[in-house]
């Protein structure tokens, strides 16, 4: 039996942060992980290169039941207080489009960082160490695993989400939660690439790799203005991902696929510029000709030249183009998801500390709590944020 003050479980992104935050306190941490190193999540991000926080991060970047609960959680430690702390550790990064920073070098270098800073504060961290079971003590908490047993007074879930099972990703955070009477709330993958239906997926099955700019809609009207990208399965790329944790099975999204050019003023244009020349080889000129090409074939725009196009068939041809709706068949699922919407209810938690009110000494963090940022860096701040939090605290 191992006598500590914290147990963190899950050597994640949140994990070590509170890791090292309590460690500091003088508090003895161990961080319990399963799998054979820590941060795997971290260094798979971003392309291998970390996308480890958003200058612009505010709580309008988060989906939550609790607005107030990530306006209390980001406002003590912020993307500047983490900027800060890669400054001191020397990091190498570089700015990317829309507030993302990424690392020059390798997603590694994050790691390293809180690794750095779980050893200065004296947080142990024991890897391939499956969590069997939590129970309530007189005094805390007993964590047995499958190596060892341990008591401790503060016991910290960062088990993460259900996203990438291939990484180790597992429900135990959300079983602890229940244990203990805390609600839990349906989870769903999020940042997901969609699947078609047969018959799309067969029409647009030649155009895997091609990247179009665009404003992608849900239904409940939110939007984003990024690249869309065809796979072999369907639809991904940045504003896909970012409209998968708004999207709900059944539904639609709307495709506006040239958010930058009013095609009504463009055609008027061309009538006086390329009457003669082809509709189709004008639109070619402004989308990808292949998929120019699928919507001709389909007789989505007309076979003419530019100056025989009726009135009707301008409107309807901008309204196309402009609103172009596409039903998905579903998503990929946690298996390439980036996050998992959903999950432990933030009113079970105290929104300065993260320690459950039904549980004294019982804290959840990270992806295991129902925040879900956008795309861009945004979820890697909540992490930070949160482990600084309740690193005080635990």
């Amino acid at each position: 039996m191992t006598q500590v003050d914290v147990i963190v479980i899950g050597a994640g992104a949140a994990g070590l942060m509170c890791a090292a935050q309590a460690g500091y306190r003088g508090r003895s941490v161990t961080v319990l992980d399963m799998g054979k190193k820590p941060g795997r999540k971290i260094l798979i991000s971003g392309g291998g290169r970390c996308n480890f926080t958003n200058e612009n991060a505010s709580p309008e970047n988060y989906l939550c039941g609790n607005h107030h609960f990530v306006k209390s959680c980001l406002s003590r430690y912020t993307q500047h207080d983490f900027i800060e702390l890669v400054d001191r550790h020397g990091l190498a990064y570089h700015h990317k489009t829309l507030g993302q920073l990424f690392c020059d070098n390798s997603a590694q270098d994050i790691v390293d960082i809180l690794l750095t800073e779980c050893e200065w504060a004296g947080a142990n961290i024991a890897l391939r160490n499956e969590v069997l079971s939590v129970a309530r003590t007189d005094s805390g908490y007993r964590v047995i695993t499958e190596q060892n047993s341990y008591d401790c007074e503060s016991l910290v879930v960062a088990a993460g989400g259900l996203t990438m099972p291939k990484l180790g990703a597992s429900p135990i955070g959300y079983k602890i939660a229940e244990q203990f009477g805390l609600n839990v709330l349906p989870t769903m993958a999020a940042l997901v690439p969609f699947t078609l239906h047969q018959h799309d997926k067969e029409r647009f099955e030649g155009l895997s790799g091609i990247s179009i700019p665009c404003a992608v809609s849900s239904e409940n009207g939110t939007s984003f203005k990024e690249n869309i990208l065809f796979t072999h399965r369907g639809l991904s790329g940045p504003a896909i991902l970012q409209i998968s944790s708004f999207w709900r099975a059944g539904q639609a999204v709307t495709i506006n696929l040239l958010p930058e050019v009013d095609l009504k003023e463009q055609l008027a244009q061309w009538r006086e510029t390329q009457a003669q020349k082809s509709l189709k080889n004008s639109l070619s000129a402004i989308l990808p000709k292949r998929f120019i090409e699928i919507l001709h074939d389909s007789k989505a725009i007309p076979d003419c030249n530019v100056n025989q196009l009726t009135h009707s068939q301008i409107d309807e041809l901008t309204n196309y183009i402009h609103n172009w709706q596409i039903k998905p068949n579903g998503t990929e699922g946690y298996r390439t998801a980036e996050v998992t919407l959903g999950g432990i209810d933030t009113n079970e938690l105290s929104s300065k500390t993260f320690e459950a009110k039904k549980a004294q000494g019982l804290y959840f963090i990270g992806e295991v709590t129902d925040v879900t940022g956008w795309l861009g860096g945004y979820n890697f701040q909540y992490a930070w944020s949160c482990g600084f939090a309740a690193g005080q605290y635990c």
